[in-house]
């Protein structure tokens, strides 16, 4: 990361973003579409001079080689067309740039897509956000208290008891709110940048089993 610029797409609190920055990035851009997480990124990276938080649409990015890393966690699985996001973030990379995406695996994710997907489609996604966050803390409370109790069985389980209750039930209500959630096999992860000017594509499984991994050399 170091003396490198990059842009986060859809970067929430400015989670992310905060540590390439403290590892000595050069600069970036966080952008989300959404005021609320703005204004939290912007108390984030409040103390990077360097770090410009701003509002975009990731599917009309205005940016052509400009960046050495284009990144986005955990966003591309929630959109209508990931494709259009990717040939942005592509497009905003200088040549030799890295793109890096990080999304939702169907393997390891089974139990979601049998049990909470449908819960999510049918109900959760059509109510007010505010109704959702109540909602939450009846699978998160139980979630809590097994994860603190067993720590585990399974590594994804495990990395979650190490977690504060906020941040588990932060995970819950992420998972019931969005109207799209794509839960890909390694080939659909793939697919996302065939025909976008990108060369080394690799497709790596996530530590803990729940996420794919995909990095490009534009």
């Amino acid at each position: 990361w170091a003396g490198k610029s990059f842009i986060d797409a859809g970067c929430g609190m400015g989670r992310n973003t905060y540590w390439p920055m403290h590892w000595g990035a050069a600069s970036c851009v966080a952008f989300d579409n959404n005021e609320r997480s703005l204004a939290r990124a912007r108390e984030t990276l409040k103390e990077f001079p360097t770090a410009k938080v701003e509002r975009h649409n990731i599917h009309m990015l205005p940016w052509h080689d400009a960046f050495d890393v284009a990144f986005s966690i955990g966003v591309i699985h929630h959109l209508e067309d990931p494709k259009k996001a990717l040939a942005g973030m592509v497009n905003a990379l200088k040549s030799g740039g890295t793109l890096l995406i990080w999304v939702y695996s169907y393997e390891g994710n089974e139990w979601i897509v049998r049990y909470v997907d449908p819960v999510r489609k049918n109900i959760t996604s059509r109510l007010p956000p505010a109704c959702v966050h109540f909602l939450s803390y009846f699978c998160s409370i139980p979630l809590y208290l097994f994860v603190r109790s067993f720590r585990g069985p399974t590594p994804y389980l495990k990395q979650l008891s190490t977690f504060d209750f906020w941040h588990l039930h932060s995970i819950v209500f992420d998972q019931l709110i969005p109207t799209i959630a794509h839960y890909w096999k390694k080939d659909e992860v793939a697919a996302l940048v065939e025909g976008l000017p990108v060369t080394d594509v690799k497709v790596e499984k996530t530590p803990e089993g729940t996420g794919w991994i995909l990095t490009a050399t534009k």
